[in-house]
């Protein structure tokens, strides 16, 4: 039994909102969340656990938000959702076996490219564009590696989806960040199921903090729906490059 001090508790709290709020907009929430889980003395695993447990709330509550206010159609990402969920179910038993060294020095490097994409690309708006592939191919294709990579790895998942929506279903770009949040909401689900039968979610830290991301979530999709691009973009470019100086730093 991990025991956090309540001062310790309730301060990842406190972080746990924020990140709540700045995923909801732009992805990134982990960058937060999972260094203060681990300050507060998680060990790895647990803490990698207990991050899924508390985003799988904020994930879940902007995701809800998004449906409700009619931003995103669930029966055309039937397929995307199944994908992802056995991608990142596949990720997270994979990376039991496996190191993820190559990732972090592939990653930053992605990263910089969509920042730089996101900043200056004239495609990226408040308008739908024609999409280059069917919502199936997307699943397969999309959903399924980007499952696997947050199960594998996880840094940057929200920016690499949001950029394939907008890519390759012309998305704009409020759409792709609801369409965003509900497949990192199924590949957190998959992820933390899989953690969970292995007994290693500490659950009086992940359910606070899941609290805490629900409101921050809520904050942040409306936010989301209010504003558009203009508080999208420069948000989704400085998480882009915060999470590759991160793992450049981490090197």
């Amino acid at each position: 039994m991990v025991e956090v001090p309540l001062d310790t508790l309730m301060l990842l709290v406190a972080v746990a909102g924020l990140a709540g709020m700045i995923d909801a907009i732009a992805g990134g929430g982990g960058l937060l969340a999972l260094p203060a889980i681990l300050w507060a003395g998680l060990p790895p695993v647990q803490a990698l656990a207990t991050n899924k447990l508390q985003g799988s709330f904020g994930t879940f509550t902007a995701s809800y938000n998004f449906i409700r206010r009619g931003e995103i159609d669930l029966r055309r990402l039937r397929t995307p959702i199944l994908m992802t969920f056995i991608g990142s179910a596949s990720g997270t038993l994979a990376v039991q076996r496996l190191g993820s060294d190559l990732l972090n020095q592939i990653v930053p490097a992605l990263l910089i490219a969509f920042a730089l994409y996101f900043l200056f690309s004239p495609r990226i708006g408040d308008q739908d564009a024609h999409h280059r592939i069917s919502h199936g191919l997307f699943g397969l294709l999309i959903g399924f590696s980007l499952g696997f990579y947050d199960g594998f790895f996880g840094p940057g998942t929200g920016s690499f989806f949001a950029a394939a929506f907008v890519l390759l279903l012309g998305y704009n770009l409020r759409r792709a960040t609801a369409g965003t949040k509900v497949l990192n909401f199924t590949s957190n689900i998959a992820s933390l199921i899989f953690f969970a039968l292995a007994g290693q979610v500490v659950w009086q830290v992940g359910l606070p903090m899941g609290l805490a991301q629900m409101a921050g979530a809520w904050i942040g999709s409306h936010l989301v729906i209010r504003h558009g691009t203009r508080l999208i973009r420069p948000l989704l470019v400085i998480v882009s490059l915060a999470i590759s100086i991160k793992l450049l730093l981490s090197d």
